[in-house]
C-alpha cells in the first residue's frame, strides 16, 4: 500500500504550545515528530537516547498560557 505509515498515529492533548513546538523544531532544522520521539527515547532510558537539542531563545519561549496547576 503506498503512504502507509511505518507506525501508527497515536492522539494526545497538547495546547497551544503544538504550533510553538513546529516553529521550534523547524529552527533546528528537524520536525516536531523527531523531536517527540527523542524525548520519549530518553525519558525511558533507551539505549542512544538523548534529550534533544534546544533552539536558542524565539517567539515560541513566551507563555502564552498561564501556567498549568499541579
Amino acid at each position: 500500500m503506498p503512504n502507509a505509515p511505518k507506525t501508527p498515529a497515536r492522539q494526545i492533548r497538547i495546547g497551544e504550545d503544538w504550533d510553538d513546538l513546529d516553529d521550534a523544531a523547524k529552527a533546528m532544522d528537524t520536525t516536531r515528530a523527531a523531536v517527540i520521539r527523542e524525548l520519549i527515547r530518553w525519558y525511558m532510558r533507551k539505549p542512544g537516547g538523548k534529550l534533544p537539542d534546544r533552539p536558542a531563545v524565539g517567539p515560541w519561549s513566551v507563555d502564552k498560557e498561564p501556567p498549568l496547576e499541579g
